[in-house]
């Protein structure tokens, strides 16, 4: 018998082995497939097996549910708050790289700024060392990037080559932006390359889908949130800035 399963708390391919692995270790089960896509799992059994003994079998990160709601032996009304409040920390402490190296590159920006204060400086020094920063994380794992980044990326998803060549566009990037090379033409491209990335996050955001931020590439595991589109949203605001002070 074959039964689908909602699993919460996946954020990468490697979540999704380590769900396989525990779940087929399940006395009576026979395959399990997982869809990370989705956060659903089907598994095969030689016999019925509660939900309760499936989610024993799980880390606390992961949490198992019938595919047409919550199992009430699992998921009790006294225990939903606390779960919640859980589930938030862990997300905050996944989060924390992304949060420690958008703070440094705001601190080195106004401090190569700040006497003079230079907003326009602070803007493009901002841009290209986030550019640079990320391009370099992405770098790290050039095989891996492109299978995340294609999970969300319109674009990407269409022109499989675009996820391969993207790291190497933000580094160009960010070095027109710090050398202060073709800044209206790096403008332009950061409008039309962050746009179509932004769509794909707010569309996987809406549709309230589980899957990795590839913002940092592989090597850091971060799930795909809104601080996300906020940092994207940030790019374009301040591109549009610049854009606009060049022309008028």
């Amino acid at each position: 018998m074959k039964h689908t399963y909602t699993i919460t708390g996946m954020t990468c391919n490697g979540c999704k082995a380590s769900v396989e692995e525990k779940l087929k270790a399940v006395h009576g089960v026979l395959n399990v497939t997982v869809d990370l896509a989705k956060a659903q799992a089907v598994i095969e059994m030689s016999n019925h097996i509660s939900i309760s003994t499936l989610q024993n079998a799980l880390p606390d990160k992961y949490a198992i549910s019938e595919k047409n709601g919550p199992d009430p032996s699992v998921v009790k009304a006294s225990q939903k708050p606390s779960k919640a409040i859980e589930e938030k920390r862990s997300e905050l402490r996944q989060l924390f790289p992304l949060f420690l190296i958008f703070g440094y590159i705001t601190v080195a920006s106004v401090l190569i700024n700040y006497r003079p204060w230079n907003g326009i400086g602070f803007m493009l020094d901002f841009m290209g060392l986030f550019y640079i920063v990320f391009s370099f994380f992405k770098l790290l794992d050039l095989k891996g990037f492109p299978e995340s980044f294609k999970m969300y990326d319109p674009l990407a998803k269409i022109i499989p080559v675009y996820s391969w060549v993207y790291p190497f566009i933000e580094l160009v990037l960010g070095i027109l932006f710090l050398m202060r090379i073709q800044i209206p033409m790096a403008l332009i491209i950061t409008l039309v390359v962050l746009g179509i990335t932004t769509i794909g996050v707010a569309r996987t955001l809406l549709n309230k889908k589980t899957i990795q931020c590839a913002c940092l590439g592989t090597a850091l595991k971060l799930p795909m949130t809104k601080a996300t589109f906020i940092e994207n949203s940030i790019m374009i605001v301040m591109a549009i800035i610049m854009l606009f002070k060049t022309y008028n």
